[in-house]
């Protein structure tokens, strides 16, 4: 229970009707879920306007509306509070109703198009290889201590962050790793946190039915760095063409890594192979189980992070050298007929091109790549063309297919990649609408020493058809029928 007076310090506020001195229990911003004494935050989404529901919220508890313009009706029993951004008042208001925990604990939030959940897992499981007691918020699930919940968006509302947050200071977590994405920024999700630190992994084509273009999108990561205090560090992949752009107008203390160009900190790959790859930092050779030029640079991320907080370097190369990959990124499966499946949840264009040339370097050349993929439904477009072209470029054979379709016509979707293949690879192409249908079908046509990529949906354990989801998972059906 904490005083409105004290919830509203810091948010920018242009007028207030009302009594501020009253005990807040609940925060809600959905006015199906407004308990006795809540502030409901009238939030305008893209199809609804959370105006339109303050009655509703009245009716069942709330006893003060944070808003962006005055309601047409006041009820002179509560209070309304008016500003200029009901988002941002939130994470504000969030903080403050928590105690500000991310100012409690190391907050370090990583993002990026690809490498954010295999890098945070990593820092995560490697601090607490260190007996430093560590959390994570990721897109797979949010974890510390005794306690796992699974999540379904990369990066949730201010309010779950806020609650997980304190419930880790409560239970003595001193570190916490959180994937911070795109639409968590725009959206304001992070508004309020403090950040000890924030990461860069890379930038490619994704969510553009979101940002509209790539300017908006690239921007939009941006801002993260932009808003760090004196007292953080950002670090930054310099090898991505817009790794630099991100530190322009940061205050935080800067940092670089790089394979290819001299950084802070660089890692140099000397053998890669299916069953790992042999790395150099710092003239010190160690071996991991992860595969492929992409996951060398998210282990040098924890690397790199791991220097910055003052980690000794050897005991961290041998514990890292001794973990596994993250479910769904690049995971192996070795069927009876020598059959090599890799599972991934690339789903953008630039995330399969870097799951194939890695296919594709360590291959002998004596065997196919047959790649099962598809493309979600209701969601970016312009990318589908690529991902199919990719595939197709890549590959040997390709089983077009569903990933997510959502509310879309899934053959359509499978249509839309098609445009992107060049004529010399239709021969390549084979069209499978039903998904568990695609990957036996991958089994029919593999002969033993193949390698067959199922990409899109990795540690994804449902399929969304027609606004339901259903189960499904890509390694339980390899495991069935390979």
């Amino acid at each position: 229970m904490k005083n409105l007076q004290n919830l509203l310090f810091k948010v920018p506020i242009n007028s207030i009707y009302g009594n501020t001195n009253i005990l807040i229990e609940n925060l809600s911003y959905d006015s199906r879920k407004i308990k006795n004494k809540s502030i409901f935050f009238a939030i305008k989404g893209e199809s609804y306007n959370g105006l339109d529901y303050i009655n509703e919220s009245i009716s069942k508890g709330a006893i003060a509306i944070l808003c962006d313009s005055i309601p047409n009706k006041i009820n002179k029993k509560l209070v309304y509070v008016i500003v200029d951004n009901v988002e941002i008042a939130l994470g504000i208001i969030a903080s403050n109703f928590y105690e500000n925990p991310s100012s409690k604990l190391k907050l370090i939030g990583i993002t990026g198009t690809n490498g954010k959940t295999t890098s945070a897992t990593l820092l995560y499981n490697l601090f607490n290889d260190f007996k430093i007691s560590s959390g994570l918020i990721s897109t797979i699930s949010i974890r510390y201590k005794k306690f796992f919940f699974k999540t379904n968006y990369t990066t949730p509302d201010p309010i779950k962050i806020n609650s997980f947050l304190k419930s880790m200071i409560d239970n003595g977590v001193s570190y916490c790793f959180m994937e911070v994405s795109s639409h968590g920024i725009n959206q304001n999700r992070i508004s309020g946190l403090e950040f000890y630190g924030a990461v860069f992994t890379n930038i490619s084509h994704d969510h553009l039915d979101y940002h509209k273009n790539f300017k908006n999108y690239r921007d939009t990561k941006k801002s993260f760095f932009d808003n760090l205090s004196r007292e953080s560090f950002a670090l930054t992949n310099i090898d991505d063409k817009n790794g630099l752009y991100m530190l322009q107008n940061t205050k935080a203390k800067k940092y670089t890594f790089s394979i290819n160009k001299h950084a802070n900190f660089n890692l140099k790959i000397s053998e890669n192979l299916f069953s790992g790859m042999l790395l150099n930092f710092e003239n010190n050779e160690f071996w991991t189980k992860l595969v492929g030029r992409f996951n060398a640079f998210n282990i040098l991320t924890v690397i790199s992070v791991s220097k910055i907080l003052e980690l000794d370097t050897i005991s961290v190369l041998k514990k890292i050298s001794k973990m596994d990959n993250v479910n769904g990124r690049f995971q192996i499966f070795n069927s009876k007929k020598n059959i090599k499946v890799i599972i991934d949840y690339a789903h953008t264009p630039i995330a399969l091109e870097n799951v194939l040339n890695t296919i594709n370097e360590i291959r002998t050349k004596n065997e196919n790549i047959i790649t099962v993929v598809g493309c979600g439904g209701n969601r970016d477009k312009k990318k589908r063309s690529i991902i199919g072209k990719k595939a197709a470029l890549l590959s040997d054979k390709v089983i077009l297919t569903s990933d997510n379709p959502r509310n879309e016509n899934p053959k359509i979707i499978i249509d839309d990649m098609i445009k992107g293949v060049f004529p010399s690879d239709f021969k390549k192409i084979i069209k499978v609408i039903d998904r568990e249908k695609a990957i036996i079908e991958s089994e029919k046509i593999s002969q033993p020493g193949d390698i067959v990529l199922i990409a899109g949906k990795g540690h994804e354990t449902y399929q969304e058809i027609n606004g339901k989801k259903k189960p499904f998972d890509d390694y339980e059906i390899v495991k069935k029928y390979f």
